[in-house]
């Protein structure tokens, strides 16, 4: 294979009490966390479908069904390590990835750099290889009412060299 694969995923979940709030891998203090089979990573769970959409391989969905009780809590930079291989048995390796964020709070800026550490040591890539940036959405919709946190990310796969 000599081409290189584009991949795009979103993911959104509510916030609800009593669960540790987990972005890009990392624990951020927060009064609420995320809804979820696993634990309700957002911003992993985007960035999986991207690889797995541009290897071809699916959704997380396929993969890990939320019926299914091995992965109920699992963590999903398990369920991105597992993406980042089947694209590497498919001789494909992540070139390039990037992940947005979207919530009104808490703020994300302190935690950037260990999510971007955390999501490429999943991926097997060097951390300068993964963006991770946070937004708002101007108190609109159900990020801006602070009812849950959304995802959106973007990978470029390219042929192992």
């Amino acid at each position: 294979m000599t081409t290189l694969r584009v991949g795009h995923g979103i993911d959104a979940h509510r916030l609800v009490p009593g669960r540790p709030l987990l972005l890009g891998g990392v624990e951020v203090p927060h009064d609420h966390g995320l809804e979820g089979h696993s634990d309700g990573d957002v911003a992993t769970h985007a960035l999986a479908d991207a690889v797995l959409g541009a290897a071809g391989e699916g959704d997380l969905g396929r993969h890990f069904p939320s019926g299914d009780e091995r992965w109920r809590g699992v963590s999903s930079l398990v369920l991105l390590q597992h993406a980042a291989e089947l694209a590497r048995r498919k001789g494909l390796v992540v070139d390039s990835a990037q992940v947005v964020v979207i919530c009104e709070r808490p703020r994300l800026a302190p935690h950037v750099e260990a999510m971007q550490q955390a999501l490429a040591g999943a991926l097997g890539v060097e951390p300068a290889q993964v963006a991770v940036s946070a937004t708002t959405t101007d108190g609109m919709g159900m990020t801006g009412r602070g009812e849950g946190i959304a995802a959106s990310a973007v990978v470029l796969l390219a042929p192992i060299s």
